[in-house]
């Protein structure tokens, strides 16, 4: 199949897609949750999700790749994330290597988007098109179940939360949770503590397992109903 990425450019891959290679742990998610895990090689160090993908060999950290190791697994494609992945996204079609690589989401919408993309590259279209549906009604389900200013972290090797332009600041919002540096045009940022403090959120919001919402392939809305859960907890609502 032949196809133009807005980043790799022109892209020719096989047609039918066997031997995968996963470098980025939403996509990882993805696949296994399309059925298709049996046909995934090998994967990243932080692809961890679900707990199959585990026993695969460990082909890259998030930006760098054993790239003979993966030479010779003989990949149909290696599927990647732009952002942070760009750049290594386009290190590994300049080496010869069959990739594609899809785009961050910017809303939960986007993860949707994205199993639409994988279903047309596995031939999978109308498999990815009910598991979308299914994950768009538990998302649905959840619309403005609260009505407070939150202030949310997360720990990816130090305490970040959420501005505009994050996927998971329009999550928290469509939940009724709005996160107190929404006018700050940065979708992630180490917080001044002290700013925290003078804007007096209503509500604390802590990533318990760190990086929960910060993944953001299918698994993403499952996190989001615990999250949902725990607020209603502490709010005496559960």
């Amino acid at each position: 199949m032949k196809l133009f990425h807005e980043i790799l450019g022109p892209v020719e891959l096989p047609d039918r897609l066997e031997r995968i290679v996963s470098l980025a742990p939403n996509v990882t998610d993805a696949l296994f949750a399309l059925g298709v895990g049996e046909r995934v090689l090998g994967r990243s160090a932080f692809c961890h999700r679900p707990a199959e993908a585990l026993s695969l060999p460990v082909l890259a950290s998030y930006t760098k790749t054993r790239t003979e190791l993966l030479r010779s697994l003989k990949p149909d494609v290696v599927l990647l994330s732009t952002g942070v992945q760009r750049d290594q996204a386009l290190r590994l079609k300049e080496e010869g290597f069959p990739v594609y690589a899809l785009p961050l989401p910017l809303s939960p919408y986007g993860i949707l988007e994205n199993l639409s993309t994988l279903g047309h590259l596995l031939d999978l279209e109308e498999r990815a098109a009910a598991l979308a549906h299914e994950l768009s009604e538990r998302y649905g389900r959840l619309k403005r179940r609260f009505d407070l200013r939150v202030y949310f972290e997360m720990d990816l090797g130090g305490p970040i939360t959420v501005g505009r332009g994050s996927y998971i600041a329009q999550a928290l919002l469509h939940l009724g949770l709005k996160p107190i540096f929404l006018d700050v045009p940065q979708a992630y940022f180490a917080p001044d503590l002290e700013e925290v403090r003078q804007r007096a959120p209503d509500l604390f919001l802590y990533e318990p397992d760190g990086d929960e919402l910060a993944h953001y392939g299918p698994m993403f809305f499952g996190f989001l109903e615990k999250l949902a859960e725990r607020v209603a907890e502490t709010l005496g609502q559960g």
